[in-house]
């Protein structure tokens, strides 16, 4: 596909803004500017009512250092927590720079799952509902190709928030032209960068214009995959936050302890009373197993529901919507929505199996403490499950407590 510079305006010459804090250990920190306020960041009149009237008042700290180097051409690796706002970063800076008078698709937003996609989309449409003229598309897995087409042919789509797979095919087929992008962000980019998604990712980047800028943003790093994703950046803007900042002040953290794993089904059993009390959602590291514990929860008529990537997309859509919604108060899942999606009625997680990675721990549990609020992490614990609570702590510097008694006090969280 032909990669010949877009018409549009070109963005205004790379400032010298750089911000570095690395992962283990502070860096070099160039320069300090970044924007207290969204006035200071000269946003469209139209953009800033759009912020305003999705509920944002001033920008998180995440989006006075992230916004800024993106509108100025820069590229940007990102880390920090879910819930200070990083959809906003990327969503603000791209509709900021993207020209609605230009017939070309200047902006590409990837998630990893669709159910992440979309709610960016639903973000970002909200954000932009006074831009005249901006049309935003979501390409994702379960929408039809020729309502993709159809969109795409009548008018040009100048902001488009898909899946990887999706969103490849559509660019192979020659439905979605991006020869004149100028913008290309990858959400929950540790998990995109990862054997599942890595190869996709690449081959998409290999269509883009060599001068459109990478966005990367994520809850986690790893050293690894900060090594793949300057394959793809061109002299970055990083805004990494050190591993042990990453536990979210208003976490409780807890423990049960059970002998062996076929006995950890009673010990949700006599959870279950107490996790009445709040929403949640329960961690399993397999979609047989959230099958399982789904299907023997409900056979002793305790009222649950459960989501993973193996169900039908309509099936997925309903019981996000349910959750949401708050008819259903317990969810059993995959790590399929530990990653970035906002539901801000959880105020309790369980991990009934602790995640086979560290690093997924805090994506997993940061989902009851959402926007400042009070949660509670329960993890069920078997003697082989030592070590890797044992690492959890060390490597997040937290501390994972026995559960006391009283755990249905402790719930009736305000």
């Amino acid at each position: 596909m032909a990669t010949t510079q877009s018409p549009c305006p070109s963005p205004s010459p790379p400032a010298q803004h750089v911000v570095l804090m690395g992962g283990d250990k502070e860096i070099e920190e160039t320069s300090h500017e970044f924007c207290n306020t969204f006035e200071e960041m000269h946003l469209k009149d139209e953009l800033r009512r759009g912020i305003y009237s999705y509920g944002f008042e001033t920008p998180s700290l995440i989006q006075q250092k992230g916004i800024l180097p993106i509108i100025r051409g820069r590229d940007l690796l990102a880390q920090a927590q879910s819930g200070t706002g990083k959809t906003a970063v990327y969503s603000i800076a791209c509709l900021q720079k993207v020209d609605p008078s230009c017939p070309f698709t200047q902006a590409l937003i990837l998630a990893p799952f669709r159910e992440l996609a979309w709610q960016t989309h639903n973000v970002i449409s909200k954000m932009a509902k006074f831009m005249k003229g901006l049309n935003i598309l979501r390409v994702v897995e379960g929408g039809a190709i020729s309502v993709i087409a159809r969109k795409v042919a009548e008018a040009p789509q100048h902001i488009i928030v898909g899946t990887p797979w999706r969103v490849a095919h559509m660019i192979y087929s020659e439905i979605i032209d991006v020869s004149h992008l100028r913008i290309f962000v990858l959400d929950e980019a540790d998990l995109l960068l990862s054997q599942k998604f890595k190869d996709k990712i690449f081959d998409i980047n290999s269509n883009l214009p060599k001068n459109a800028q990478t966005v990367l943003l994520s809850t986690t790093m790893p050293q690894e995959i900060i090594e793949v994703a300057h394959q793809i950046l061109n002299d970055p803007v990083q805004i990494l936050v050190p591993r042990d900042e990453l536990t979210l002040d208003g976490l409780r953290q807890f423990y049960v302890a059970v002998e062996k794993e076929e006995f950890k089904e009673e010990a949700l059993f006599d959870l279950y009373d107490s996790i009445q009390v709040a929403q949640c959602v329960i961690f399993c590291n397999s979609k047989c197993k959230v099958d399982y514990i789904t299907e023997d929860l409900r056979s002793r008529k305790f009222t649950v529901s459960s989501i993973h990537d193996g169900m039908n997309y309509i099936d997925r859509d309903r019981i996000m919507q349910d959750f949401r919604d708050g008819k259903n108060r317990v969810l059993v899942t995959t790590d399929l929505l530990s990653r970035g999606i906002d539901i801000q009625q959880i105020s309790l997680v369980v991990n009934y199996d602790l995640p086979m990675e560290k690093e997924s721990y805090i994506r997993r549990v940061e989902r009851s403490v959402r926007f400042g609020k009070k949660g509670i992490a329960i993890n069920l614990v078997t003697e082989e499950d030592g070590q890797m609570l044992k690492d959890i702590q060390e490597f997040y510097g937290t501390k994972i407590e026995e559960m006391p008694a009283n755990m249905k006090e402790l719930l009736q969280l305000k």
